[in-house]
């Protein structure tokens, strides 16, 4: 089973935002000496939680201090960016690290504010058209644009054959049927709808129909929520963090991003006794939203849902607040899974 990690920039309680670029760069070179398969870095803005905007920059950045494993965006948000601007910058970051690149493409509201700060035309902001959005940058990367039409014959960097992965990121059926029509890598994200991941991700495999964008097969990632600790009792008490998190979130409502991620304790504090309750395991065939405990609890959750959703890979989100444990659920689930470490380069 491959093993991946998708990177918040998570600030710690007490620290910064440079400080949790740092921690995501770090976080990157040891998920490759573990035997990761990749890393991505999110796109959210004015989020106080989490420093990792601008994904490419991320991976321009860790691609200087890897040399193995993939790196890529989880996701770009397609309904605030051109097609062209999103092809070009990651033909240009696949030309840095040949063979390394992902461009996992999403979409996501982010309230009025940031909405309208990413609009170039506020006065008739565009009506994005997800479909066609994520076509177009395919004909770009592939150089597929019909006879006739404007874009055709303008290739992207055309001294560089290599093209990006490409994945469609979602939490409903509607992603994995836009993914499977497409022909393209789908990524479900459990730890936002673990109701709907396994018919989900099921439903992509069933459906899926090459279009000659690099795929000749279906490639399925499930991502969950999950914190790892040295027995059961610890891993439940790492998944104070997040558990907390969205607690905070849910009572927040239009400073929402100003929401920290709590310590533990913190949490522990402020949480009622059905949110600190909240199943880490799954129960009475119900998928958690997080997963959490001791090293051999833990895989024997992801393997149940892999085999129920039929995933390639499982992608790891975590809202641990103190990045050294962070780094030491990564290690534990590594050694669960049995990663190959990976030497120095």
């Amino acid at each position: 089973m491959k093993l991946s990690i998708v990177d918040l920039g998570t600030v710690a309680p007490g620290t910064s935002e440079k400080e949790a670029l740092a921690d995501s760069l770090d976080n990157a070179r040891h998920a490759e000496r573990l035997g990761y398969h990749r890393v991505w870095f999110a796109e959210h803005h004015l989020s106080r939680s989490g420093a990792s905007h601008h994904p490419e920059l991320l991976i321009a950045a860790a691609a200087t201090v890897t040399s193995r494993i993939r790196l890529g965006s989880g996701a770009v948000l397609m309904n605030h960016y051109s097609p062209f601007k999103i092809a070009e910058m990651f033909k240009q970051l696949e030309a840095m690290a040949p063979g390394r690149i992902d461009l996992g493409m999403g979409r996501a509201t982010a309230g009025p504010v940031i909405d309208a700060a990413l609009q170039q035309n506020r006065e008739h902001p565009a009506q994005a058209d997800h479909q066609q959005q994520i076509l177009e940058t395919l004909a770009w990367l592939y150089g597929s644009f019909p006879e006739g039409h404007p874009f055709a014959g303008h290739p992207l960097m055309p001294t560089v054959p290599e093209v990006p992965q490409t994945w469609l990121l979602g939490s409903s059926p509607n992603g994995s049927n836009l993914a499977a029509a497409l022909g393209i890598g789908y990524t479900f994200a459990g730890f936002i709808n673990p109701r709907s991941a396994a018919p989900a991700l099921r439903q992509y495999r069933e459906n899926f129909t090459p279009q000659n964008f690099g795929l000749d097969s279906p490639r399925a990632i499930l991502a969950v929520n999950v914190a790892v600790g040295e027995n059961n009792a610890d891993g439940l008490h790492l998944a104070g963090s997040p558990k907390g998190f969205y607690a905070r979130l849910s009572r927040a409502g239009r400073n929402a991003g100003v929401v920290m991620v709590p310590s533990p304790e913190e949490a522990a504090r402020e949480m009622t006794q059905a949110e600190r309750d909240e199943p880490v395991t799954i129960t009475d065939g119900q998928w958690p939203k997080f997963v959490a405990g001791g090293p051999d609890e833990v895989r024997a959750t992801l393997e149940q849902m892999v085999e129920e959703s039929g995933a390639d890979e499982l992608m790891i989100q975590d809202l641990i607040a103190d990045p050294s444990a962070r780094r030491r659920s990564h290690e534990l689930l590594a050694q669960a899974f049995e990663l190959t470490p990976q030497s120095e380069p």
